[in-house]
């Protein structure tokens, strides 16, 4: 695809995966709207790319179908990132509120559609896959995407409102033509990452010096974090490969347990102290990686940064822009909420 030639729309183009999206498609000569509620993305996340003259950002509610309207007109490629959404703390505590992306991602694929976008690209979740086969972190399980099939089994509501949108994306190709992908992100992670998602968290603690050192649930739950880079490229790529609404899992294929990651945090910010388990808190399911071989199949992509180094970087980037005395006004809070960046509080 020739990004120079399009007009692109990012919804919640001011988050943390979204604000990599826009400069990853300005790099790539696109002309980029944002539309973002500033609900939990912030302003400054787009700093850079709204100096290179070919971002505009309109702050706009687009649970609103009037000015969802207007913000898919004149765009060729639709990237959808905008939910009310966050890390496992935010998402089991918040249900009421992750149900308005029910009507929110309904909204946006109906616009899209009727505004003739050329390709509809939605950002959907790892939450998707039945929980029931998540449970056991001492089984060897990759989740490939043929097992999202009836009866469907999602991860609470943010993860039924993500299926919902993707089976709509796959009607609206199948009756109306409209070319779409969606794209499950698995635990991105990287620059500008709030501290709800839980590799932040634990940077956080450490940078926070915390003792004891906590850690949610047993610390067994197994994970495949992806750094945001690749999950940028994938998005991309779909967008640039997939039109008949097909779900491509973004995640690297890497095990990695809580308490691993804990220790190799701990490590690297020369943070010797005890790690203590609370399993009062949310976990989620206990054992979720993902099998990345239909993104190789289909469009050629692969994570290309381990966690290891991936994580190095993120480190690097959270002890050069934060104050602890900032951090430490409202961390606790921070690991359940979202939007605490908009009130200048990090």
């Amino acid at each position: 695809m020739d990004w120079t030639s399009k007009n692109v729309l990012v919804t919640g183009g001011c988050s943390f995966i979204g604000s990599h999206l826009v400069e990853g498609l300005v790099d790539r000569g696109a002309t980029v709207r944002v539309a973002d509620d500033l609900s939990s993305g912030i302003r400054e996340n787009l700093e850079g790319a709204l100096q290179s003259g070919r971002v505009e950002l309109e702050v706009t509610d687009l649970l609103d179908p009037r000015t969802a309207a207007r913000a898919v007109s004149d765009m060729n490629v639709v990237f959808h990132l905008a939910a009310t959404h966050g890390g496992r703390g935010y998402i089991d505590t918040h249900q009421a509120a992750c149900s308005s992306n029910l009507a929110l991602d309904g909204i946006m694929i109906r616009e899209a559609q009727r505004a003739g976008v050329e390709q509809f690209t939605f950002a959907s979740s790892g939450c998707v896959y039945p929980t029931s086969m998540q449970h056991d972190p001492k089984k060897e399980v990759f989740l490939t995407e043929d097992l999202v099939k009836p009866p469907y089994e999602a991860d609470d509501m943010y993860g039924w409102a993500k299926l919902m949108a993707e089976l709509s994306l796959k009607a609206y190709h199948r009756e109306m033509g409209l070319k779409c992908a969606s794209v499950r992100y698995f635990t991105a992670y990287g620059e500008r990452c709030p501290a709800n998602h839980a590799v932040i968290a634990m940077i956080g603690r450490a940078f926070l010096q915390q003792d004891p050192f906590v850690v949610w649930g047993t610390g067994e739950q197994i994970r495949n974090w992806t750094y945001v880079s690749d999950i940028v490229e994938g998005t991309i790529r779909a967008a640039e490969t997939i039109e008949d609404g097909t779900a491509i899992n973004l995640g690297t294929m890497e095990r990695t347990s809580v308490l691993q990651a804990a220790k190799m945090i701990l490590e690297r910010c020369n943070h010797n102290v005890k790690i203590q388990p609370d399993t009062s808190k949310p976990t989620g399911p206990y054992n979720r990686v993902a099998d990345n071989a239909l993104g190789k199949e289909l469009m050629g992509w692969e994570p290309r940064v381990s966690f290891s180094d991936g994580l190095d970087r993120t480190i690097r980037w959270y002890f050069d822009s934060h104050d602890r005395d900032d951090v430490a006004v409202d961390f606790e809070a921070s690991l359940t909420e979202r939007g605490l960046e908009k009130a200048g509080l990090r």
